[in-house]
């Protein structure tokens, strides 16, 4: 297993937290814990994940091109939890852009549990 600390933040290493849910060894417990393991799909690329994680409805309006080309072109520095509830969080990701240039991505998700599963629905930018 790798040492290498999460890159939700938190103090465990990758393969013992968000990589659990990314491997498909596990299922994310929480829309929190789905919402930190995606923020870690992203530093990773994996696409497959991410629309695997979207709710169904949703799937159409994203592309595995799309969400690598994003994915890669950013360099992942940190997440910030705002708040976050039973199927809402709010959260700052931030990045250094493809052009050098510091971003945060400010979003409030809402996520939906179906048959014991988590999945990203929407977010509204802040």
């Amino acid at each position: 297993m790798s040492s290498q600390k999460c890159y939700c933040g938190s103090s465990n290493s990758f393969d013992s937290c968000c990589g659990l849910y990314i491997s498909g060894a596990q299922q994310a417990p929480t829309a929190l814990a789905l919402m930190k393991s995606r923020y870690s799909a992203y530093a990773t690329h994996q696409a497959d994940y991410l629309l695997a994680t979207t709710h169904r409805s949703e799937r159409k309006y994203y592309s595995r091109e799309e969400i690598l080309h994003w994915g890669k072109a950013n360099k992942w520095q940190k997440l910030e939890i705002v708040s976050a509830t039973e199927n809402t969080v709010e959260f700052k990701a931030y990045f250094i852009d493809e052009n050098n240039a510091n971003q945060v991505h400010h979003e409030f998700s809402t996520f939906k549990q179906e048959n014991g599963s988590w999945f990203y629905v929407d977010g509204k930018f802040k």
